[in-house]
């Protein structure tokens, strides 16, 4: 029946600061260069059902109220939602007479309410709905830069009545470090160099922010980490970090064990045991891999916002030296016999056990990288050839942008 989008400036909405959906987690981390982005770019729309605390499968709303429905109303807790944040959301029915009940999120069966969640299909190509009727958005901030966060509500008894509201999105929840690591050496070998790293950093614009920083990062073939910022409010130098350290370096060969000592002989007298072999030295670890290489590409227009990236590329940690061999055994004395007198002779001594073998050396920390290589390019090629279309259309808009005289 009805069916429009209200832009979020109509929405009723509680104050609250826009930390509060912002997730704790400031850093990245990537242990290995072959590691793939830990987010998908693309969300399976679930709308779960309640299980311990839901209504029975019969409960079914009152067909009088339902026909008295004329809208839905959408509302949340913020203005604004980060990429892989909490939406807190609450619903409403409009009445025919204007007045309006409220979706309940809980049921309590002594007190059934008039309308419960479960009476509402939710969708959206940009977060999944939970039980609550909240939302967890897509964490990846390129798919909903140009669109925001759109939620949809459909009254399941009476699907013509139906809401879709937007949220637009905001970045100070977004990590802005990330580290990456070379390959750990085998046994007694080096550790691999750190991965090739790449940034690509732009200010671009969407229908949400004038000037929106765009910073995107590179290693092997993976597909990029994007991260997004305000560009109406100065990043603090250093606002995104990238360490490309060495792999750490194998351990060294463990030393050989010693040999056990030979029994000694029985008789009178018998033989004392054999001294144990002393356990062998272990060998020296692996050095470190040397740190690898970031280079930092910024728009011609714009060369200051390679200032915004600190590049680390530390090499890696010496492995440790093996560890020293066991001393062997000691051989056991042998054993007293009688003799001519019919008198028998005390066993041996056993031998001495032998001494444990020293650990090998560490290995040495692995060299340091290069400096980063800045590179300047027109801000249409910073990003490469290979341009998704979402960011092709932050692309084209920022070159719209009128010219200040």
């Amino acid at each position: 029946m009805k069916r429009r989008e209200k832009p979020v400036s109509e929405r009723r909405h509680v104050d609250t600061s826009r930390n509060r959906v912002a997730r704790n987690h400031k850093i990245t981390v990537f242990r290995d260069a072959s590691l793939q982005r830990l987010f998908a770019t693309t969300f399976a729309v679930t709308s779960f059902v309640a299980c311990s605390h839901a209504p029975p499968a019969d409960f079914a709303p009152d067909p009088g109220l339902i026909s008295q429905v004329r809208d839905l109303r959408i509302v949340t807790t913020q203005d604004r939602a980060c990429p892989g944040g909490w939406i807190q959301t609450s619903y409403e029915a409009v009445l025919a007479d204007g007045s309006r009940v409220p979706f309940a999120r809980t049921y309590d069966k002594k007190h059934p309410p008039r309308l419960h969640v479960v009476f509402l299909e939710r969708s959206s190509p940009d977060a999944v709905s939970r039980e609550s009727g909240d939302w967890v958005t897509n964490a990846n901030p390129l798919w909903t830069a140009a669109s925001g966060f759109r939620l949809t509500a459909t009254l399941s008894a009476k699907p013509a009545v139906q809401q879709t509201v937007v949220i637009p999105p905001e970045y100070s929840c977004m990590g802005h470090g990330f580290q990456f690591g070379g390959e750990p050496g085998g046994a007694a070998q080096a550790g691999g160099n750190g991965p090739d790293v790449t940034v690509r950093l732009a200010i671009l614009r969407s229908p949400f922010y004038d000037k929106l920083i765009v910073a995107a990062v590179e290693v092997g073939y993976a597909r990029p980490y994007f991260v997004f910022a305000d560009g109406n409010t100065i990043p603090p130098a250093n606002w995104l970090w990238v360490e490309s350290r060495g792999g750490r370096g194998g351990a060294g060969t463990p030393g050989q064990n010693g040999g056990d000592g030979a029994a000694g002989q029985g008789g009178c007298p018998p033989q004392p045991g054999g001294p144990g072999g002393s356990g062998g030295n272990g060998g020296p670890g692996g050095s470190g891999g040397r740190g690898g290489r970031v280079t930092i590409i910024a728009p011609a227009e714009n060369p200051f916002l390679a200032g915004l990236v600190e590049a680390r590329t530390p090499g890696g940690p010496g492995g440790p030296g093996g560890t020293g061999g066991n001393g062997g055994k000691a051989g056991k004395g042998g054993q007293g016999t009688t003799d001519k007198e019919n008198r028998r002779c005390a066993d041996a001594a056993d031998g001495a056990a032998g001494q444990k073998g020293t650990a090998g050396p560490n290995g040495a920390e692995g060299a340091p990288g290069p400096r980063p290589q800045i590179v300047t390019l027109p801000t249409s090629e910073v990003f490469g050839p290979n341009v998704p279309p979402e960011l092709a259309a932050l692309i084209e808009r920022a070159a719209a942008r009128p010219r200040r005289p």
